[in-house]
């Protein structure tokens, strides 16, 4: 061998050594175009790979300010080598122009990071769903055949523990923004999402079998929750949120296929409602079972919401299909306190409870709710709902 192709293998093994231990990945070095147009997939795939499994102590995957990457559905999978990753999102990661586009089988989910534990995403960056195209051919807009129930949700965490995300910006999902399913230990802080009003069940976060979940700082408009808590969660925390438009902050739905729901330590503060169809709900279907319990929602501000303060355990979303069952979720703990604004509805704090299961212990204390329209009055409704009411409520509560 002569000295040319020695040292030319000697720079080979170099540079790999280098790759392997390096502590930073652009997908710019592994082949995006950042144009809006390429196919920059398999670039994202490879960057992610060898962030995570690089050796480095706090590998980062950089996708950089000022490009637009277009990326058809990926999964980042884990574990991973490192126990402090970073993926610096700033840029634009923008999805396919709608289910023409979209040639995978698979059109719940875009952007999917599993099993990895010790991230972090920040970086100001946007993710754009580019979801019309999905939502006008919705079977909740458009009830013609060949409309779809279906439709992908932008990022989706599955299993991932220790997981942080700040000062992200979320646009357009064709369905839900962000999920949260089967993970521990999460921070959210200064997230934007925002989707039209109309944009049909565009929820902002959902949370589903998760634990020790804390949301701050957050602006959130869409067409559907701004936060939804699913089955089996536990210790979730919701602060500084600004929610509407949207449908508010939603416990539920729970209990839809007639299991066993656990949902507790949820508390939910200093919110600001505006033009939302609900502010704090909990909804449950009738053929539910199990329970729901120690619930805070406090310090709650509401503009021209609809039903500021609202159980609903006849929950069905087909009008008059579902039946009454001798079943229920059992709702225990509930505390509504020093929450203010103006309701659009005459019933502005609606206790619907379940005559199976009765709500228990339900606290009413400090709320004044005034109506958003001249003439209009406003008063609360309860039905198998018990509890107490304390302060000095307006509209005074029905216990």
């Amino acid at each position: 061998m002569d000295l040319s192709a020695i040292l030319y293998f000697l720079c080979l093994i170099s540079t790999a050594s280098i790759r392997i231990n390096a502590d930073e990945f652009n997908v710019l070095d592994f082949g995006a175009a950042g144009d809006g147009n390429a196919d920059d997939s398999m670039a994202f795939i490879k960057a992610w790979n060898n962030t995570c499994s690089a050796t480095a102590k706090s590998p980062t995957m950089v996708i950089p300010k000022g490009k637009a990457f277009l990326v058809r559905p990926i999964t980042f999978a884990g574990p991973c080598m490192s126990s402090d990753i970073t993926i610096m999102l700033s840029g634009s990661i923008i999805a396919p122009n709608g289910p023409n586009e979209w040639k995978e089988d698979d059109k719940s989910k875009w952007f999917e990071i599993q099993s990895v534990d010790s991230l972090q995403i920040d970086g100001s960056g946007t993710i754009d769903g580019r979801g019309k195209a999905w939502w006008d051919i919705s079977c909740k807009i458009n009830k013609k055949e060949g409309c779809i129930k279906l439709a992908p949700t932008v990022l989706k965490f599955d299993r991932c523990n220790n997981l942080r995300m700040n000062n992200m910006n979320f646009i357009n999902s064709p369905q839900t923004h962000v999920t949260l399913m089967g993970c521990n230990g999460v921070e959210f802080g200064f997230l934007s999402i925002q989707a039209p009003g109309t944009s049909p069940n565009t929820d902002g976060i959902h949370i589903q079998a998760s634990s020790n979940v804390y949301i701050h700082n957050a602006h959130i408009s869409d067409g559907d929750d701004c936060i939804s808590i699913g089955d089996n969660t536990s210790n979730i925390n919701i602060t500084q949120v600004d929610c509407g438009p949207g449908h508010g902050v939603s416990i539920g739905s729970l209990g839809k296929d007639g299991g066993e729901v656990h949902v507790e330590n949820i508390t939910v503060s200093n919110i600001n409602f505006k033009g939302t169809t609900n502010g704090a709900r909990i909804k449950t279907w009738q053929v539910g079972k199990g329970t729901v319990k120690h619930i805070v929602f406090s310090n709650l501000n509401f503009t021209d919401v609809e039903n500021p303060i609202i159980i609903d355990q006849h929950y069905c979303d087909v009008a008059d299909s579902c039946k009454e069952t001798d079943t229920g979720v059992h709702i225990d703990d509930v505390l509504y306190a020093q929450s203010f604004g103006t309701s659009k509805t005459e019933v502005a704090i609606n206790l619907n409870c379940s005559s199976s299961s009765p709500c228990t212990n339900i606290i009413v204390d400090t709320i004044q709710l005034k109506p958003a329209n001249p003439g209009q009055r406003v008063i609360s409704s309860c039905n198998n709902a018990n509890g107490l009411s304390k302060g000095n409520d307006q509209p005074k509560c029905c216990f």
